[in-house]
């Protein structure tokens, strides 16, 4: 699984013009699904998404994780993600999980963040979402699981 995270002031998600999810400071992560990811890959990234030390701490360096500053989370389904980029100038998504299965791991992937963080949003799977942030630093990283 990918996730590249943005640390945000804000994001706001929205689906045919009409606000479907916002966060204040957190993280935005959209969430890329290739076909070797099962449900240990669910677990290994969300531990990164809510761990990975990128919030300043007492003095100001990237020592604190989502779950110490209490941040809030936005997941967001990108299938582009998973593209094969390697040859030519169109991307290939052989590489990417079928929407059915990919569908279910990041469903997973809300609800176990859900359990475990409580301040999370999502966007819909599939859907042509349009999503607007703050990006805090700028930082931006790409993790895998």
């Amino acid at each position: 699984m990918i996730g590249l995270i943005q640390r945000v002031n804000w994001s706001r998600l929205s689906i045919d013009g009409a606000l479907h999810a916002e966060i204040s400071a957190g993280l935005l992560a959209l969430v890329g699904i290739e076909k070797e990811d099962a449900s240990s890959d669910v677990e290994k990234l969300l531990h990164k998404l809510l761990s990975y030390r990128v919030f300043a701490d007492d003095e100001g360096k990237m020592n604190l994780g989502l779950k110490d500053t209490g941040g809030e989370l936005l997941l967001v389904s990108q299938f582009t993600l998973a593209a094969s980029t390697s040859k030519g100038l169109r991307p290939g998504f052989s590489s990417a999980k079928p929407p059915q299965q990919a569908e279910q791991l990041f469903d997973e992937l809300v609800s176990k963040a859900h359990q475990k963080h409580g301040a999370v949003r999502s966007g819909v799977f599939g859907a042509d979402m349009q999503i607007a942030l703050e990006n805090n630093g700028p930082v931006t990283f790409l993790l895998r699981s």
